[in-house]
């Protein structure tokens, strides 16, 4: 048995919004053996927006039942059915929710015409409901009224039935109610396909966009949790409503996943994802070499310095600046050659005596340097390092490779297993060019902490002095 249901709301968060409607079709597989029709007083106010939508207004419900008093006789009509409906998630949601709050478990199997009719009528251009009556000619007046779309469902439930009877009752039904957490617009075939490997995951609209990127040691566990969780906020139902298909690439390596996920996001700029979509840093601190020996400090944008590797990176010039006089007083470092006073001469704090006057020749570069190479170490302590991450590959063949040049991540690849790698400079022609940034050093170097360094390849002693 089914009952075919469709609810009307308040709005669309079932933790939030109330029903103001409800209709209920029970169905034998052949005909409509029973119904249930009623305005719900949803116990608050309406607004003018969904009023639009829905037709249903303040003054219509005033009166109507409020939903604790028709609560038995929706229980009595859906037990032990099969809750349909066209979006099930939506209106099962609402359902649920409202029982919840009068401190009842509701729970039904569920099936959704959205998701069945994907995949026993493949192909058509929407799965809406106006868009399925209007294929198979289904009238549908009053549309967005609950005993409309109720009837208009159990008529396209019934081409269901009529397509494919025997496998819509039994393999069908059977697979959408076990995918019932899934979004509408994905069928259990396709999250079943997924990979319980490591990797990197892409969350597809129906134009093909990609609208979130995930990482994972398991992919198919990690996109199912997407599904199980916070399925009643605004976020939750948009981004349900929306995914319409899931790709991969398996990275083998869970760092590599790291690493590329970081990349694809700031990349594709996916709509429902927060975290490294774009990189917020915009200046960073520099090392350079001046005339005289000395060796001096200074901030700059990023932008005007592409081909160089900051020291570190902060989001605002004042704040690159802030840092660079921190480490002047701390290592009695010159103003001047840190780029923080301007002047031909000496530097306001050597006229102070807190500079020891390197600015004007009296201290020599080498005492001076010594202290200014402290200070470097103080922003981070690999950033002279070169070194190979070597890692699980994609099958049992091949291992993957980061590489590391002088603090600056260069890219991944990946190669035979069993190939011996010589050096560094003969690995990097196995790995694929990516930007280096705040995000992925701070992923490189906490990842290699965590692991306590473990598949690290130090550069050669000759390939230091070469």
């Amino acid at each position: 048995m089914y009952t075919i249901i469709d609810v009307e709301t308040t709005g669309l968060r079932p933790t939030d919004d109330k029903i103001t409607e409800i209709a209920i079709y029970k169905h034998d597989g052949e005909q409509v053996v029973d119904s249930f029709h009623s305005l719900v007083n949803p116990e608050c106010y309406i607004s003018d927006r969904i009023t639009q939508i829905t037709g249903i207004t303040n003054e219509m419900v005033a009166s109507a039942p409020k939903f604790y008093e028709i609560a038995k006789d929706i229980l009595a009509i859906t037990e032990g059915t099969v809750f349909v409906a066209h979006n099930a998630h939506f209106d099962y949601g609402f359902v649920r929710e409202e029982f919840k709050a009068l401190g009842y478990k509701f729970t039904r199997k569920t099936l959704c015409t959205v998701r069945v009719s994907r995949k026993v009528f493949p192909g058509l251009p929407s799965y809406s409901l106006a868009k399925l009556c209007k294929h198979f000619k289904i009238q549908l007046t009053n549309h967005h009224r609950a005993s409309a779309d109720a009837l208009a469902t159990v008529e396209i439930f019934e081409k269901l039935l009529e397509k494919n009877s025997s496998k819509l009752t039994k393999n069908v039904v059977e697979t959408e109610i076990k995918a019932k957490n899934l979004p509408p617009k994905i069928n259990l075939d396709e999250y079943q396909a997924l990979p319980e490997a490591t990797g990197v995951y892409y969350f597809h609209n129906e134009e093909g966009d990609i609208i979130y990127i995930g990482k994972s040691i398991n992919i198919k566990k990690r996109v199912g949790s997407h599904f199980t969780q916070n399925l009643n906020n605004r976020k939750s139902i948009d981004f349900k409503s929306q995914v319409a298909g899931i790709s991969y690439e398996l990275t083998g390596s869970e760092l590599l996943a790291l690493l590329l996920e970081s990349d694809e996001i700031k990349r594709h700029h996916p709509k429902f994802n927060r975290a490294q979509r774009r990189t917020r840093y915009f200046w960073g601190i520099y090392t350079r070499n001046h005339r005289d020996g000395y060796l001096g400090l200074y901030a700059a944008r990023l932008e005007t310095e592409p081909n160089k590797t900051p020291l570190t990176m902060c989001g605002s010039g004042h704040t690159a600046r802030e840092i660079l006089y921190s480490k002047v007083r701390e290592y009695q470092l010159c103003m001047k050659l840190c780029g923080l006073y301007q002047t031909k001469t000496s530097c306001f704090d050597y006229q102070i005596k807190q500079c020891k006057g390197a600015c004007i020749g009296e201290e020599t570069p080498e005492d001076y340097n010594e202290r200014v190479e402290e200070a470097i170490a103080t922003f981070n302590r690999y950033s002279l390092r070169t070194f190979l991450v070597l890692g699980k590959g994609r099958n049992k063949n091949e291992q993957s490779i980061v590489a590391i040049e002088k603090g600056r991540y260069l890219g991944f690849g990946y190669v035979d297993k069993d190939l011996t790698i010589a050096s560094f400079e003969e690995a990097k022609q196995y790995v694929k060019s990516y930007k280096d940034n705040l995000d992925v050093q701070k992923i490189i170097y906490g990842y290699l902490k965590q692991h306590k360094w473990s598949g690290v390849m130090e550069e050669s002693k000759e390939e230091k002095k070469n």
